[in-house]
């Protein structure tokens, strides 16, 4: 079925005196500092960084500074191992037996070789604790608990050095990787069998500072994350705000060009037509009517310059539905008519009509409104078929002239096709656009079933 309507009749903010700079962590350090525990900030005023005077802060912030030091793995473990070896040595010339944590002393006649070994394997990996962290934990908590089971209380040495690296491992691992370390201690502790026998009060020194060790490694990782995941969060929902902002100058942009200037295109062309086809207007009022003409042109230039702007960087559409929709079409068709000086304009609806969703009816009344503007504006006079067809599971949408068409430039970039193909993509559908020298032809494809509005 097909009827032929002949409606009508005819960032960055730098201050005046410079930008502040604040000190980044040292080669080959990792920056743990968490949100409110920070000791330095910008003075506004002069872009120096002045720091806390809390003691505290001042504390923490020198802790910072010498862990991130970048030989204190190397440093630390040449001073452990020399006080491993002082220890081991001293007490080996003893012929008494050990007693007291950093009291070594070998039982039963054990080989001082074996504790001055212990000794350093319990020391000098710490020396590559940050690039092999787990290895060098290992090593470490294998020593000490081989001195208990020699018959050795562990050095102090070899103590502090098993206390650093469980804090270490607890600060950037789970629960499930530390805990495994302390086990041999348990063991020791729960059944104190052989050479061990004797030494519970040593095991459970180590196995305490161990524990705290841990507990406070994994206390400073689960802030870290927690920090991480705030700012993490904060970063979500700026992104999803500028987002919404870009969405919301695309629809402004859509919306100014659809409206604002469809209706000051009219005004320039309604008044330019005026001055052209009325005879014996007076000088005075062709001179009015040329000037609203100009003056149309002109505010019709800076609001594409506008569109431009929010344009810009406005990658995503917002969901609203304004009013027009395909019974408003009739009203259209009627004032294109009589712009154009009862030049032919047909409004051809084919199919079988039924109710679409307001997003599509919205889509397809703004194409027709502005390849009805386009075709007033570079073919006037030329006769226009808008033609709705409807399918079982598409609205055709065709808009057809006999004038001499666009350029191959203006079809391609022109704010008003770009602003009917992304009205269409936002339905789920898609316009092809033909321009010819026998006139313009374009054709919006739109689904029936789209659940969304534009």
């Amino acid at each position: 079925m097909t009827q032929t309507l002949e409606t009508r009749a005819p960032h960055v903010v730098t201050p005046e005196s410079g930008p502040c700079v604040l000190p980044s962590p040292p080669h080959g350090g990792h920056d743990t500092t968490v949100p409110g525990d920070a000791t330095e900030e910008c003075n506004g005023d002069n872009g120096v960084v002045s720091h806390a005077t809390s003691p505290a802060s001042r504390a923490l912030a020198a802790g910072r500074r010498l862990t991130h030091a970048p030989g204190l793995p190397i440093t630390g473990a040449v001073v452990l191992a020399l006080l491993a070896l002082i220890q081991v040595t001293g007490a080996t010339t003893s012929n008494g037996p050990a007693s007291g944590l950093g009291n070594v002393g070998p039982v039963a006649g054990g080989p001082p070789t074996f504790a001055l070994l212990l000794g350093l394997l319990g020391t000098a990996p710490v020396a590559f604790v940050r690039t092999h962290l787990l290895p060098v934990a290992l090593v470490v908590t294998l020593a000490n608990a081989l001195t208990l089971a020699g018959g050795y209380v562990p050095t102090l040495a070899a103590t502090v050095a098993l206390v650093v690296v469980v804090f270490l491992v607890a600060r950037q691992r789970a629960p499930r990787v530390w805990l495994p370390l302390l086990l041999p201690f348990v063991v020791f502790l729960a059944i104190p069998l052989g050479a061990v026998g004797g030494h519970e009060d040593a095991v459970a020194v180590v196995l305490t500072l161990s524990t705290v060790a841990g507990l406070v490694g994994s206390t400073a990782r689960s802030r870290s994350e927690s920090a991480a995941r705030r700012e993490s969060e904060e970063h979500l929902v700026g992104s999803m705000l500028e987002n919404a902002a870009r969405g919301e100058r695309a629809r402004i942009a859509r919306e100014l060009h659809d409206v604002v200037a469809h209706h000051i295109s009219m005004i320039s062309i309604q008044a330019e037509t005026a001055r052209l086809t009325t005879p014996g207007m007076p000088p005075d009022g062709a001179r009015r009517l040329a000037a609203i003409s100009e003056t149309a042109r002109e505010a019709l230039g800076e609001m594409r310059r506008l569109l431009g702007v929010l344009r810009q960087d406005a990658d995503t559409l917002p969901t609203r539905a304004p009013q027009p929709g395909l019974d408003d079409l009739v009203d259209l068709v009627d004032a294109a008519r009589e712009t154009a000086n009862g030049a032919s304009t047909r409004l051809i609806v084919s199919g079988q009509v039924s109710p679409l969703e307001p997003g599509v009816e919205l889509t397809a009344y703004r194409i027709v409104q502005e390849a009805l503007t386009n075709t007033r504006r570079h073919a006037p006079g030329a006769a226009v078929d808008v033609e709705l067809d409807y399918t079982d599971t598409e609205l055709h949408v065709r808009v057809r002239d006999n004038g001499p068409g666009l350029s191959t430039e203006a079809a391609a970039v022109g704010h008003g096709l770009l602003g009917m193909r992304e009205r269409a993509a936002m339905v789920g559908g898609d316009i092809q656009v033909l321009s010819r020298q026998t006139g313009f032809h374009l054709e919006a494809r739109l689904p029936l079933d789209h659940a969304g509005t534009p």
